[in-house]
């Protein structure tokens, strides 16, 4: 037994119920996108939380157990995505990283944006040219310290 076949477990038993991520994150009482990643196997879950995603995914006792371990963080199997949407996102950071690089460091200076104090909300936004993919990501800036 490992977080892998946990998080596998965990993939099976949503696509087999139908249920939605939104509606797991409800029943847990944090966000979806939060929620997500952690079934996904990228977040440590409290005894409570994982109680509950056992409920829900009918996973043993054992198996809850590995949903409070710290993951080893980042999931994709290699250094380029050959996922075509997640791959958008690393041709995003490609074309913009440098822009974003530049407006932090103006705006904040010399440092960088947290990936752990951090938050995100995704969501649809209607448009009469197409629907729109909106995500809001703030994460806390980290100055770099002199010492």
């Amino acid at each position: 037994m490992d977080r892998l076949t946990v998080t596998e477990k965990i993939i099976a038993a949503k696509v087999s119920s139908g249920i939605k991520w939104s509606e797991v994150a409800a029943k847990v009482g944090l966000s979806k996108e939060w929620v997500t990643a952690a079934c996904l196997g990228q977040m440590t879950l409290s005894e409570k939380q994982a109680g509950v995603l056992a409920e829900i995914f009918s996973l043993s006792e054992e198996e809850a157990k590995w949903l409070t371990v710290t993951p080893y963080k980042g999931s994709l199997p290699t250094a380029v995505p050959t996922d075509p949407l997640i791959y958008r996102f690393y041709e995003l950071v490609n074309v913009y990283g440098s822009t974003f690089k530049a407006l932090i460091h103006e705006e904040f200076g010399d440092g960088i944006m947290s990936a752990i104090d951090f938050k995100m909300d995704l969501q649809r936004e209607n448009d009469p040219n197409g629907d729109r993919v909106r995500i809001l990501m703030s994460g806390k800036f980290l100055p770099y310290k002199q010492y």
